[in-house]
């Protein structure tokens, strides 16, 4: 039966330590993306962000403007043990879905997309969409492969993902990762979406 997949879903998961998706670091793709970033200043934002190691690294590099979403409390609790410069504001435990009056230069997919039921994939990218700035960008990493499960990670594959872009994004980059890391090697898709001019 799939499961509920709400605050305490996915808090009590953190809590068990059962999060089996979770690398233990900045994921290699995303890495070497961040390391080709001049611009420091940015708005950036990670939703569904879990532990946020991401944000760790954006922020021990210097990045000055980085937020974090997550429906649960604990990871959010985590990222700031081990990462206390983040500011506690850039911090946003809430629903990704009812975010407002805010807008990013950049939106980090990492695991949140294939978190989500997948009837909510649409409107995922109609909120991306909307909370990104004029040549905003949601870059990150998708995976390719499906998954016998009736909880997340939930799979897809490249055509469904493109019917999602469709009148909302201008591809720069949507192509199978060379480097993933091992135990992700050829599942995996780098996105780079620039939002599409009106």
């Amino acid at each position: 039966m799939t499961p509920e997949l709400n605050i305490n879903y996915w808090n009590n998961l953190y809590l068990n330590g059962e999060f089996p998706w979770d690398i233990g670091s900045v994921s290699t793709p995303l890495k070497e993306y961040f390391d080709q970033l001049s611009d420091k200043t940015i708005s950036v934002l990670i939703p569904g962000a879990g532990n946020a190691y991401e944000a760790e690294y954006l922020i021990n590099n210097g990045f000055s403007n980085v937020y974090v979403c997550d429906f649960a409390e604990e990871p959010l609790k985590n990222l700031l043990r081990r990462c206390p410069a983040i500011k506690i504001e850039n911090l946003l435990q809430r629903d990704f879905f009812e975010m407002e009056n805010m807008q990013f230069d950049l939106i980090i997919e990492q695991t949140f997309f294939c978190a989500l039921d997948p009837s909510l994939r649409s409107a995922y990218f109609k909120k991306m969409n909307s909370l990104l700035c004029t040549d905003g960008k949601l870059v990150g990493v998708m995976f390719n492969c499906s998954f016998d499960s009736d909880r997340p990670p939930y799979g897809g594959d490249i055509q469904e993902y493109l019917e999602y872009f469709k009148n909302q994004f201008e591809i720069n980059t949507f192509e199978p990762c060379y480097n993933s890391i091992k135990p992700r090697a050829g599942r995996e898709i780098f996105i780079n979406l620039e939002k599409q001019k009106s």
